[in-house]
């Protein structure tokens, strides 16, 4: 066979079927006949290739182009850009929209319990020496508390504070299934650890350190957290009611947007870990890492309301595996 003049003879037909592969799902009749065609025609001749001219170049390029037709025309998943761009701007942000109420409701009751025990260690010297003794307690306000964040490469902190921050996340997303039990216990632990800390920087006269220290980092890092455990305890929920729904879809639905959630709230916890990081220990005015955190927290929590209300509108629940699902028909809000 000449390969070069086979090439020749065919290659109009090939971009012909690359240009209708390109364009599922906006094809018109003719053109879908067409398209079929055109992948028959390609199947025979990748096959003919194969068998008498096997050159890897030109098998590869038809044998992605086949491929590419062929989930054209059968619908099939095609992972790409398209579905990334849909899953940031539709399906995460619809998650975290549509479980609003849970992670809101975490957060006023994470806040309130933190500043109650926080109060309660600072005002209890009692309290403060079952949490160590004198020596240990001052090293901590004067010294540990503000070199953590300094103490190794900014870069590899980064790394082990968004490692840390995402189990925590995934555990309390992954978690809630056992009714949201788990969860709690991971808050529990985490309003004490915070509190505590807060309690003793308090006592000591350095509570400006300690949200000079906390808050850049902390509002999106928290924010994130938030959102996992509400995810999560939603899930618990939806074990005990699963609302008009059956048990296994209403499982299946909101199991799929909790997965999805643990996603998004990775890139959400990679960039509190860059500001934990790079931010948090440097050499800016206290007032100047906490505006780059604020605007951080602004910058999500906009993000949520505007697209995840649009998607949520529009009918979606978050669910990242829209075949999978009954239809949902839009909601007034």
């Amino acid at each position: 066979m000449d390969l070069d003049a086979f090439v020749a003879a065919h290659r109009a037909e090939w971009d012909r079927l690359e240009q209708l592969a390109r364009r599922r799902g906006r094809l018109s009749g003719p053109e879908a006949d067409e398209l079929v065609a055109l992948y028959r025609a390609a199947s025979t001749h990748l096959s003919t290739l194969r068998s008498a001219a096997p050159d890897p170049a030109v098998v590869g390029r038809l044998s992605a182009l086949v491929a590419r037709a062929r989930t054209a025309i059968s619908g099939a998943h095609d992972p790409g850009w398209r579905d990334v761009t849909r899953f940031l701007t539709v399906s995460f942000p619809a998650a975290v929209y549509l479980s609003r109420r849970w992670w809101v409701a975490v957060a006023v009751a994470f806040v309130a319990v933190s500043v109650a025990i926080s109060w309660w260690v600072a005002a209890n010297p009692s309290v403060q020496a079952s949490i160590g003794a004198p020596e240990q307690i001052r090293q901590l306000v004067e010294h540990d508390f503000e070199d953590y964040y300094s103490e190794n490469p900014a870069g590899s902190f980064a790394a082990r504070v968004w490692v840390n921050n995402s189990w925590v996340a995934a555990a309390c997303l992954a978690l809630g299934v056992f009714l949201g039990i788990p969860v709690v216990y991971v808050l529990w632990m985490n309003v004490v650890n915070l509190a505590a800390s807060a309690g003793l920087m308090a006592a000591a006269g350095r509570l400006d350190i300690f949200f000079g220290l906390i808050t850049p980092h902390g509002l999106l890092e928290l924010t994130a957290v938030f959102v996992a455990a509400g995810a999560g305890l939603r899930l618990g929920w939806t074990v005990i009611d699963p609302g008009p729904r059956s048990r296994a879809t209403a499982l299946a639905e909101v199991g799929r947007a909790t997965i999805g959630m643990a996603v998004g709230l990775a890139g959400v916890l990679l960039v509190s870990g860059v500001i934990e990081a790079f931010v948090t220990p440097s050499g800016l005015p206290t007032w100047g890492r906490i505006a780059i955190g604020v605007v951080a927290e602004v910058l999500f929590l906009a993000y949520v309301w505007v697209y995840g209300r649009r998607a949520v509108l529009a009918g979606e629940v978050g669910d990242v595996d829209r075949g999978e699902r009954a239809d949902t028909l839009p909601v007034a809000g």
